[in-house]
């Protein structure tokens, strides 16, 4: 059985694991906003799913270069009212949220990099399997936004608060072996074996009964993360005030530019 949802995002099953494959065809995979409702669809599928015990999120190419900052929808955006641009910037956190409702086990297989977005969709999953050439990063505090999606209490609930702010504020690439040390990511494979490392975990939650494994999955989230809404709930304001910022415009021309940036707090 194969399911599409919108153009880039395909369902496939394999017994009790079921397949979510992103691919646009580029190898970078940017989260447009077609696309993130792509994989919200394709969740909300999963959440009334009783074939499936565990789901695979895996890409052709590299995981996600992030948001789409080409996305012509996106740039629409600024032309709506700011009511209309404030329930359009829901749609991050409701893909992520989306994901990490899930009942059944989320194993993530990421190739290439994990950007931005990518990153706030990949600890939503329960678990991140990557390839040792593979790196993460978060672009958003040095180009003068703060870190939304709901990302902060994810991130800060697998790798502690120490390594959280060093990760997410200073922006810096995360490479697989550092992540593996931090906690971020479960294992490392060799280059192109992601896939296969996340459904080498997937085949042993798959011999797990499935109702103590979804019930036991869901006690384990709220146990890890009992504040997590409660604590960024308002993120998607903090960004739209974050963008009207003299900082976060210097920010995005020293970056087109290529030159440190001069921040005034401002």
């Amino acid at each position: 059985m194969t399911q599409t949802f919108g153009d880039h995002v395909e369902l496939t099953r394999a017994g009790a694991i079921a397949i979510v494959t992103l691919d646009r065809g580029d190898g970078r995979n940017a989260l447009s906003l077609k696309v993130m409702q792509a994989l919200i669809d394709a969740a909300q599928f999963l959440s009334t799913d009783t074939q499936s015990h565990v789901v695979v999120l895996t890409s052709r190419g590299a995981f996600t270069a992030g948001a789409d900052l080409k996305d012509p929808d996106r740039a629409a955006i600024q032309k709506k009212t700011r009511l209309e641009q404030r329930q359009s910037q829901r749609l991050g956190p409701d893909m992520c949220g989306a994901w990490e409702a899930l009942e059944q086990i989320t194993i993530a297989a990421i190739e290439g990099y994990s950007i931005g977005g990518g990153v706030a969709l990949a600890v939503a999953c329960d678990h991140r399997i990557a390839a040792r050439d593979a790196f993460f990063r978060l672009p958003e505090i040095p180009l003068g936004m703060n870190m939304s999606w709901q990302t902060n209490p994810r991130t800060a609930a697998l790798i502690g608060p120490s390594k959280a702010k060093q990760f997410t504020i200073l922006g810096e690439p995360c490479p697989a072996d550092l992540a593996l040390d931090w906690g971020l990511i479960d294992s490392v494979t060799e280059p192109g074996q992601a896939l296969d490392g996340a459904m080498a975990l997937a085949e042993r939650y798959a011999k797990v009964p499935p109702i103590a494994l979804r019930m036991t999955k869901q006690a384990i989230n709220v146990a890890a993360n009992p504040l997590g809404h409660a604590t960024s709930y308002m993120d998607r304001d903090q960004f739209a005030y974050a963008a009207t910022t003299d900082d976060q415009a210097e920010a995005i021309r020293a970056f087109l530019e290529k030159r440190d940036p001069a921040f005034k707090g401002d």
